[in-house]
């Protein structure tokens, strides 16, 4: 078995990057990850192709390559997988328990980068400046010296509803309140959050029709899943509009899609889909509602929370190497 607090008298490991690209395209020093052994690193790595590079591997690090039951199995020296992002889904928990094999993720990162992406969305429904862009070359050819064709309104007074108050919901109402938006939070049965305990909880009814924005920060769980659907949708303003920069499945897609297309709501701004890359059939992404707005999961991907998540990976093997594994989750 595998002593984790000996590690430290291990000769230099090898360590095996499964999804680089998914962190950087160049602009990463990656030399850190260097410090106890040799990094060898793939841009992406098909399922196919998982346990032959990491055979001979001592420590992984996974983006959304898939570490299954199977290809821990396969892996004898492995020790320590290090999962480069905050969700350790694509890792089987239960095998790397099995196999003493240490996993560890990275927390709070992305917490700046996502609420700036959401209110990235939320200005551009209030300015309607990707509207204006569109239309600006035409500008010498207006009437008047401006134009009212997309109208604008402030966010002063407007009320954002956010589902999930962890960090990134708590940052997001922060920035709500700074533009003098009104903040309530949709209450969730058996929740202890005391996140901003100031802020009103609201029985789904009440915090769906009373929100001109609702925001979706919650994780993905049997009793969230599709929690935006025909009946919560029914309930918004027309004038109303959602933000996901959560999860997915959070989101019933063909009813978002009916939505839009019937003015049930006014618009909505995406940065995650159920599937991603998402099918080309997708009722999002054949939705041509001109207030539907959609980022290929981009919300976390700033420079600078990228340099964070470098860091915190860099931590964990650091840290494992020291003896003390540093936010292991296994």
């Amino acid at each position: 078995m595998f002593d984790p607090l000996l590690s430290n008298k291990l000769p230099p490991m090898h360590i095996v990057f499964l999804d680089a690209s998914t962190l950087h395209s160049g602009e990463l020093d990656l030399s850190p990850l260097q410090r106890h052994g040799t990094l060898t690193t793939y841009p992406v790595t098909p399922p196919d192709q998982v346990a032959q590079r990491i055979h001979d591997a001592d420590i992984v690090i996974t983006n959304k390559a898939l570490m299954s039951a199977e290809t821990i199995a396969h892996a004898p020296k492995l020790k320590l997988i290090v999962s480069c992002a905050t969700g350790v889904n694509q890792i089987d928990l239960d095998a790397a328990k099995s196999h003493q094999v240490v996993v560890s993720n990275v927390a709070g990162y992305s917490t700046p980068s996502v609420a700036q992406h959401v209110f990235t969305f939320i200005l551009n429904f209030a300015t309607q400046i990707p509207q204006f862009n569109a239309e600006s070359r035409n500008w010498p050819n207006f009437p008047t010296f401006t134009s009212l064709a997309h109208p604008c309104f402030d966010l002063s007074g407007k009320t954002l509803g956010i589902a999930g108050l962890g960090e990134i919901g708590a940052a997001t109402a922060k920035i709500a309140q700074s533009f003098g938006m009104h903040v309530q939070v949709l209450a969730r049965e058996g929740s202890s959050n005391q996140t901003l305990p100031e802020l009103p909880r609201l029985e789904h009814a009440l915090f769906f029709s009373s929100s001109d924005f609702v925001s979706l920060h919650c994780p993905l769980t049997p009793a969230t899943e599709g929690m935006i659907n025909k009946e919560s949708l029914s309930l918004m303003k027309p004038t109303a509009f959602l933000v996901n920069t959560g999860r997915g499945p959070l989101i019933h897609e063909a009813d978002l899609a009916e939505a839009l297309n019937s003015g049930q709501i006014a618009g909505a701004g995406l940065d995650v889909l159920s599937t991603e890359p998402p099918a080309a059939d997708n009722p999002l992404i054949l939705c041509k509602h001109p207030q539907l707005s959609i980022t290929p999961h981009t919300a976390w991907s700033t420079i600078e929370a990228r340099t964070r998540l470098l860091a915190g990976v860099t931590k964990n093997i650091d840290s494992f190497v020291a003896g003390s594994p540093n936010n292991r989750i296994v």
